[in-house]
This record gives C-alpha cells, sequence and structure tokens, in this order.
C-alpha cells in the first residue's frame, strides 16, 4: 500500500506580518482572500548552511501562532529545578482581569501588585472574551515568567507582554507588537510514522539543515519504547521560519499531536539567546541541545574523555659496559631505566568517532569558520567559533566542503567536510572536541554543567512567550 504524506501548510497575510510556506502569500487591496502561488525554486543560490560573513545576521524571534483556548500543563526537570512546570491556556475574562496572577496560581503577592499597577491600559484595549497566557513556576511555587497577549486575535493591533523577576529585584517587561515584526513563519503537518522511517518523504520539503534537526529532535521527544502513536494518525506540526540571504532558516516549534482532539504528546521550542547559541528546550524546560553537541557524524563506535595515548618508541642502544650494575639491573627490573626501550605517552584530549573515510561531518551548531587547513598533529582540522567563547574542533579530515572559507559562518548540521586518518592518526575516525574558554571539556561527563544545555533563569521569559505564541490551539 503506497502511504500518501500530506503536508498541510497554512499562510497567513497579516498587517506588518507575513507568514509564508512553500507558497507565496499575496493578498491584493481590492482581494482580502490569500491566494497562494508555488514557488517555481529556490531562489537563494548561496549553499544550504552557508553564509559569508559579511551577510550574517542574527535571528530575533517573532510571533505568528496563537494558543486561544482551555489549558495545559507540562511538568518535568528543568536544571537542578525538580519542580518547573509550565501551564498555557486562555482565561475567561471577568470584571477583575487585573486578578489573572492570583486566578492561575501565581502565589507572589509582590508580582500581583505589580502586576495590577502596570497592566490597567493592557486590559483596556482587550479583544476577545478571554486573556490568552502561559506561566512558569518554579521550585516551591516561584514565580519564573508569565506572558499574557491582548486577546485572541492577529492583527496589527495584537500586544504581547512577558513578565520575568529582575536579577536586581521588582520584576522586568518586555512588550512586543505584531506590526513590528517581519519574520516569515510557515505551519507544517506531516504524519509521524513518515517523520519516523522515511525521512525522504521530508526532505524535499524542507531545507536539508532541517531535516537534520528535525530529525534529532524527534528522536529525543518521541520515546523509542513508546510504538503506540506511530501506527495512529498522529502528526508532527512545525512552525518553520525558512530563511533568506539575510537569515538562517530555522525550526521555532515542533509538536507530536492528535490532530482530533488536539492533544500534545510532546514538544520542543527554539530559544534564541545572543551571548550564548540558541538551544531547544521541551515545554517544561528541559534541555535538548546535549544530543546536537555531540553528533557530528553518523559513527559506528566512540572513545572520549582525557588520558593518555602511545606517542611512539625510542630507539634502543646498548647500556654502557661501564655500567654494569645499571645493565643487570635493568634485565631483572622491568622498570623503564636510562637507554632502554621506553615508551612514550602524551596527553589525548576529545572524543574519537570511528567511522570509513568519507563520512560527512556536519557542523554541531552555527559558528564562524577560524581554522581551516593542516595543523600537525590533528591534521586536516577545522575550528568553529561559537558565541559565549565556545569552539568546536574536528580533526583528522581528509577533505574539507570547497566552499568553505575562513571567516564564513555555517549553520548547524551544514556538512564542513569528510572523515578520514590526516596527521597523527591510527585509522579513519573524527577527532572532536568541546572547548570553553580555551580548556577541553568533556560533554559526555555528567559533572560537565554547561549553560549550552541548561534553561537559565532569563531563558525562562521566552520559552512561555513561544508556548503561547507558536504552541498549537487546545481544543475543549
Amino acid at each position: 500500500m503506497r502511504i500518501l504524506c500530506i503536508i498541510l501548510l497554512i499562510a497567513i497575510q497579516l498587517p506588518g506580518l507575513e507568514l509564508i510556506s512553500y507558497a507565496n502569500a499575496q493578498t491584493s487591496q481590492n482581494n482580502k482572500t490569500v491566494q497562494i502561488r508555488k514557488r517555481a525554486g529556490s531562489q537563494n543560490t548561496r549553499p544550504v548552511g552557508f553564509k559569508d560573513s559579511a551577510n550574517s545576521k542574527s535571528n530575533s524571534l517573532s510571533p505568528s501562532l496563537i494558543d486561544n483556548s482551555s489549558t495545559q500543563t507540562f511538568t518535568g526537570d528543568a536544571a537542578d529545578n525538580l519542580d518547573y512546570r509550565v501551564t498555557r491556556g486562555c482565561l475567561r475574562r471577568s470584571l477583575n482581569d487585573d486578578n489573572l496572577p492570583e486566578s492561575i496560581g501565581i502565589e507572589d503577592r509582590t508580582f500581583s501588585e505589580f502586576f495590577r499597577n502596570q497592566t490597567r491600559a493592557f486590559f483596556e484595549h482587550m479583544r476577545g472574551n478571554c486573556v490568552p497566557y502561559a506561566v512558569a513556576l518554579g521550585k516551591r511555587n516561584r514565580f519564573e515568567s508569565l506572558s499574557i497577549m491582548n486577546g485572541p486575535v492577529q492583527d496589527n493591533k495584537t500586544e504581547i507582554w512577558t513578565f520575568t523577576p529582575s536579577a536586581v529585584g521588582g520584576f522586568l517587561i518586555q512588550q512586543d507588537y505584531l506590526k513590528d515584526e517581519s519574520k516569515r513563519f510557515a505551519e507544517i503537518q506531516i504524519p509521524l510514522r513518515n517523520v519516523l522511517y522515511d525521512p525522504n518523504k521530508v526532505s524535499d520539503k524542507l531545507p536539508v539543515e532541517l531535516v537534520w534537526d528535525l530529525n534529532a529532535l524527534i528522536k529525543q521527544i518521541y520515546p523509542e519504547t513508546n510504538n503506540t502513536l506511530e501506527n495512529t494518525n498522529s502528526v508532527v506540526r512545525l512552525i518553520i521560519d525558512f530563511g533568506d540571504r539575510e537569515r538562517w532558516a530555522q525550526i521555532w516549534a515542533v509538536e507530536i499531536i492528535n490532530p482530533t482532539n488536539g492533544e500534545v504528546y510532546a514538544s520542543a521550542y527554539w530559544l534564541e539567546r545572543g551571548d550564548i547559541p540558541g538551544g531547544f528546550f521541551t515545554a517544561n524546560g528541559e534541555p535538548l541541545e546535549h544530543a546536537f553537541w555531540t553528533n557530528p557524524l553518523s559513527y559506528r563506535r566512540i572513545s572520549r574523555g582525557v588520558g593518555m595515548v602511545p606517542a611512539g618508541r625510542r630507539k634502543s642502544t646498548k647500556p654502557s659496559a661501564a655500567n654494569t650494575k645499571a645493565a643487570v639491573a635493568a634485565a631483572t627490573n622491568p622498570q623503564p631505566q636510562s637507554g632502554q626501550n621506553k615508551q612514550r605517552y602524551r596527553a589525548h584530549m576529545g572524543i574519537d568517532y570511528a567511522a570509513p573515510i568519507g563520512t560527512p561531518v556536519f557542523s554541531v551548531a552555527t559558528g564562524k569558520v577560524i581554522q581551516l587547513g593542516f595543523n600537525g598533529a590533528f591534521g586536516n582540522l577545522i575550528i568553529l567559533e561559537h558565541p559565549g567563547n565556545y569552539r568546536t574542533y574536528y580533526a583528522h579530515l581528509s577533505s574539507f566542503n570547497p566552499e568553505l572559507e575562513l571567516g564564513n559562518e555555517v549553520r548547524r548540521g551544514f556538512e564542513i567536510g569528510s572523515v578520514g586518518m590526516t596527521g597523527r592518526s591510527t585509522g579513519p575516525h573524527l577527532h572532536f572536541e568541546l572547548r570553553k574558554d580555551g580548556v577541553y571539556v568533556d560533554p559526555y561527563s555528567a559533572k560537565t554543567q554547561l549553560n549550552l544545555w541548561l534553561m537559565r533563569d532569563t531563558d525562562s521569559g521566552q520559552l512561555t512567550r513561544e508556548i503561547l505564541l507558536l504552541g498549537s490551539v487546545l481544543k475543549n
């Protein structure tokens, strides 16, 4: 039986906000009906995932979709906060809208008073019969963040306010207006079974680096032991910015949902963080980045950590006749002595991924090329520099992507080279390193807690904001 892959593309035209999928949405002044025209082909001739440094531009989130129905709660571990939980919904309006914090479980009286004083004008411009919100609460019900929208309507009057605690005391407000946004979003729904077992069916629908991202995400948020959903009509819902010459293509939200009742089985959201690389997190704040930063290729086996490896042998020389006692001692005592065969060792730091020569090697995160060429024991080496003073090393390569040059920026998932055994190598493999401030860190060690894959206090506000704006509509 031939399985059809149903792709649902939704293009919505809003004042000041253009949502574009694989079709171009155009709306004339005299005709308010959105007309869909298929894109003849990509207008971007540059290599996918590759960018000259002069053309680079950082992403900033722009909202596209809205959650405007009942409540849903996500719970789980976020870093060391075992009680972190997120709730979203649309609270029915009343005469006391400014009591919203207490109504949704926020017990911080100081924040409730602050909220009432700051939102009087906000509620005067409410539309609709409910207030969309997303709230994150931490251990002992500690307030983490709250995002609200001025009604379940999207147009040039839509406002989104996000409240977070300030590091110096008090609270911060971030106000966003859809009319100021210019990003292009698309919603795509793909059957879960196709994503799990036949990624080729979506490779012609998504840029190759987004397919790489999607596969890595689904493997993490969909439990391997749960094989019931794939036999249903469950779908993977994606919110995507396809990017342009100035902006990388990016998945902003992924959900595995039941299209019949709207139940969300699992979800992930992209958080853009200026001081360090952005990352994917689940709706309850659990990090998903570790798997990305430790998978630069498909490998057969792996060895890791800091240790000592043989560095070769010195040539042996005969003991001198004048030192007969030393020679006898050397014969009876196996400890190395001067003039004997002596095994030397050198420090080995990094992760070795065994793979055949020619196996593609991918960048684990978006970064700038600062090393491209032969480098002694490393052989053919690429070093990428990432925000936050992180660097990744890819060594012993057999070849480089011919499009790469020093100073280029590459996106996560971009093929930068191929596995080889150049330099000091005993066999074909990729030597990979992650360094912070120039110091090697073992990403597989349980003691390694990098901010790369932790939900920080400063990230919570962006998470609730994205859940509210990009999450699927909940059904009663």
